[in-house]
This record gives C-alpha cells, structure tokens and sequence, in this order.
C-alpha cells in the first residue's frame, strides 16, 4: 500500500513539475533525443554486423562439410570396396 501511495505522489508531483518547467522539460528532450538515436542506432549496426556474421560462418561450415572431395572420394572407394566383399561372400556362399 505504501509503495501505492508513493508512486501516485511521485506520479503527480512528475507531472506538476513537466507543467511548470515545460521549456526546460522541451531543452532536457532536446538534448537527449540525439544521443539516444545515435547510441540506438551504433547497437543496431552492430547486432546487425554481428548476425551477418554468424550467418556467414553458418554458410562457409556448410559449404565446407558438404564438398569435400578428398573424403567422398574416400568412402566411394570403401564402398566398391565392401561391393566386391559383398560379392565374393555371396560368390562363396552359392558354391557351397
């Protein structure tokens, strides 16, 4: 209940005070508005920046696991490989 009362006091007291240093309220918002845009803005080039990159690092991982030569190169080997065991396993298998 406390906490109530206080906040309404406050509340009125907020706006008595904006009516009677209206020009001075006008002076205070001008000088913080500029600021506040600029330091808004920096944040959100920055987050911007932030999630180009990942996306980017996301794109290039992509693109590294699924062309690399060398190791599909690799299991088509192994795979002819257990082809022809396969083969000569059902080749044994018939002449027995």
């Amino acid at each position: 209940m406390k906490t109530l009362i206080g906040g309404a006091i406050a509340a009125i007291l907020g706006i008595i005070g904006v009516v009677i240093f209206w020009s001075s309220f006008l002076t205070v918002l001008m000088g913080a508005i500029p600021p506040t845009l600029l330091l808004g803005g920096a944040l959100a080039i920055y987050l911007g920046f932030d999630e180009l990159k990942d996306e980017w690092r996301s794109k290039d991982k992509d693109f590294e696991t699924s062309f690399k030569v060398e190791e599909v190169e690799k299991y088509k080997k192994e795979v002819e490989e257990l082809k022809k065991e396969v083969e000569r396993l059902k080749s044994k298998k018939e002449g027995e």
